[in-house]
């Protein structure tokens, strides 16, 4: 069928023939209707019959070959057309995610205040205004929040539950907690820091305090008509799965069992635009990735995961670009350590003791046109944390600090806050971002 404005066109030239015709008739009919002397109401009438009679014979006409000439009978391609149009308008969603949040002793006291209180608003004050500029941000919590045991660090992680007010203030909106210090206060822990989370708004994956694993719909969150599904897994649990009965380990636990994992991460990609995944695993403080995490990824990939954000070892390892049906997909095989008290200071007998204080703040721009979803921008910023002598100490004699953690792009030279670092802090910072982006390595295209 033609389109509107050739339909228009050629009937501009009946049009004028028509009303060129209907001027004669009207000419004439007036001349025989002033002969006829008829009375002003009688004119007018058959005035209007005649403009009346004139209208419907050109619609008609129009009718007979085919013209729309009411709203009912508009071609059905014009509805598609538009349809389509609105279809194929890109698109995006940014996506930013980091390393383990890890919330060692030393933190949580250098929080307390004197009232028994905890405000932990600083350790993200600089890194804010980077969260705030995302679609999405994903954290990953390691430890748990129970109020009914005692606060820890290292090794059995439990932390004051007004830390989560920060994190929520901070910008995220999904935290990880499937990794292996998610026992650290038993199963009980497993639903209260799912609960503390979720309270605030937050959701969790990692992790089922609800429904059981294999009845558990999926974690899709639709940003800006983009459905992204987030799944998240750990190798193991510090040998405190064995307090569990089986049951409550395969219904309450995300582990690394291949099968379980396959047939999520294809039901993703059934139900989602995009599938994420999170898995903790690798040997700690080594800078590379095992060849088990290597192929175990590279089956994620398979299976239908386009981002796989990988933690554990508290240290940042290479990102990895893999090639699938013509697509571009992305591996970060650990992002590091985003906040906790490991640094050169208390890693001395670490090897690779500075990698420990450094991260990476992922940045993922990823664009849907049609049904077709890719990752149109991917970025590694390097984080460090700052850590700086409060002068106070507190009641058990342990020095307290301020934690702060910085994406390294504002502190580096031209950066906005370059002057508020020492002499000894420029280089530190210096050092890590540079040998960061080398290590990394992430130039997507």
């Amino acid at each position: 069928m033609k389109n509107w404005k050739d339909l228009l066109k050629g009937w501009k030239g009946v049009g004028k023939d028509i009303l060129t015709m209907f001027n004669e008739w009207l000419d004439a009919g007036l001349e025989k209707v002033t002969a006829i002397h008829l009375t002003n109401e009688q004119f007018v009438y058959g005035l209007l019959i005649t403009v009346f009679a004139a209208a419907n014979v050109v619609l008609w006409v129009q009718k007979f070959n085919g013209f729309p000439i009411t709203a009912t009978e508009m071609p059905d391609s014009i509805e598609q057309k538009e349809e389509l149009d609105a279809n194929q308008i890109p698109r995006t969603a940014r996506i930013m995610a980091n390393g383990d949040q890890l919330y060692h002793d030393l933190l949580y006291m250098s929080a307390a205040k004197e009232d028994g209180s905890y405000d932990f608003s600083e350790n993200y004050r600089y890194a804010k205004s980077w969260l705030k500029q995302a679609d999405l941000v994903l954290g990953d919590f390691e430890g748990t929040i129970n109020p009914n045991y005692y606060l820890a660090g290292y090794p059995l992680f439990n932390a004051p539950e007004s830390v989560v007010d920060s994190i929520k203030k901070a910008g995220y909106q999904v935290m990880d907690l499937g990794h292996n210090h998610i026992l650290d206060s038993g199963l009980e822990g497993v639903f209260s820091t799912a609960k503390a989370f979720e309270d605030a708004g937050i959701q969790t994956v990692g992790v089922y305090p609800h429904e059981t694993r294999d009845q558990a719909p999926l974690l899709i969150k639709e940003i800006n008509g983009i459905k992204i599904a987030i799944l998240a897994y750990s190798y193991g649990f510090n040998g405190l799965e064995a307090y569990l009965d089986q049951e409550d380990y395969d219904n309450r636990l995300s582990d690394l069992n291949e099968e379980r994992m396959r047939k999520e991460i294809q039901k993703a990609e059934t139900e989602a635009d995009l599938t994420i995944v999170m898995p903790q695993m690798g040997i700690e403080y080594d800078l590379e990735p095992t060849e088990e995490q290597k192929e175990l990824y590279h089956k994620m990939i398979s299976w239908g995961a386009d981002i796989v954000f990988g933690g554990h070892p508290h240290v940042v390892q290479p990102s990895e670009i893999v090639d699938k049906d013509g697509q571009q997909k992305l591996i970060i095989y650990s992002m590091g350590n985003f906040l906790s008290n490991q640094r050169i200071e208390t890693m001395e007998e670490i090897e690779n003791a500075q990698w420990t204080e450094r991260g990476v703040l992922m940045d993922v721009t990823v664009e849907k046109v049609g049904r077709k979803t890719r990752i149109k921008t991917a970025k590694a910023h390097p984080t460090w944390v700052s850590r700086t002598p409060k002068g106070t100490y507190s009641p058990e004699g342990y020095e307290l600090y301020h934690y702060q953690t910085y994406i390294l792009e504002d502190w580096i030279e031209g950066g906005k806050y370059r002057e508020k670092l020492d002499e000894d802090t420029k280089d530190r910072v210096d050092a890590a971002y540079q040998e960061m982006k080398e290590h990394v390595h992430l130039d997507w295209k």
